[in-house]
């Protein structure tokens, strides 16, 4: 039991801290190997615990309950290094923004839905599949299409301010279009059930994105 320190709050050393922060990390990454390989509902959380080499107790007063441990993980996976940082403070987000060409800009996102894809759309395809057996999943994978959305959104703005978009092509229109092309399950066909490279994948995004949305693309292709 930690000492209590004046105050009444107890001390928490650097090297529990530190424990405690591996001990989670084991987890994560039991968690996403098993619920890969077996899927989120064949995956029991004493599988995950025996798997990271902990008690069982220790999963569950590290994140409560499954649900949630898929939760932190996404968050965890998603964001690498920068997974506390809102995706307009992002440095991918900052290059496409001082970026003055829009078809640059566009290849950009390809190149950012591939880095994102590859590290997590097997995860992805995880939370997508236990989504209709589960409320709080379902709940998880609303929100990262939601937010994908949103981010669609903003870069559609992007090109709006440059005069970029299609003649015809309505704001609206254009982010359901990068939404879906963008989205998780174009990745899963192309690359996992296809057998595509990355690079074909980010290739074919960034020419899709091109023609589907910008002015005089057509006449370039």
């Amino acid at each position: 039991m930690p000492k209590a320190v004046k105050g009444g709050r107890p001390y928490e050393s650097p090297r529990r801290r530190e424990q405690a922060e591996a001990t989670r990390r084991a987890i994560l990454k039991a968690a996403q190997r098993l619920f890969e390989q077996s899927g989120y509902g064949a995956t029991s959380v004493p599988a995950i615990a025996e798997e990271a080499g902990v008690a069982l107790k220790t999963v569950y007063v590290a994140f409560e309950t499954k649900a949630r441990l898929l939760r932190v993980l996404w968050e965890t996976r998603l964001g690498a290094d920068e997974a506390n940082v809102a995706v307009t403070e992002r440095a991918w987000y900052r290059e496409l923004l001082e970026e003055p060409d829009p078809e640059r800009q566009l290849r950009l996102v390809a190149a950012q839905g591939r880095v994102v894809k590859t590290r997590s759309g097997a995860l992805m395809e995880v939370i997508r599949n236990a989504a209709s057996g589960d409320a709080e999943i379902s709940r998880l994978w609303n929100d990262i299409q939601s937010k994908l959305l949103d981010v669609q959104r903003l870069i559609v703005e992007q090109l709006y301010e440059k005069s970029a978009l299609a003649e015809g092509l309505d704001r609206a229109t254009a982010a359901d279009i990068l939404w879906t092309l963008n989205h998780p399950s174009v990745w899963q066909l192309l690359v996992a059930q296809r057998g595509w490279t990355a690079g074909q994948y980010e290739r074919w995004l960034g020419d899709s994105f091109c023609m589907q949305l910008l002015q005089g693309a057509k006449s370039r292709a």
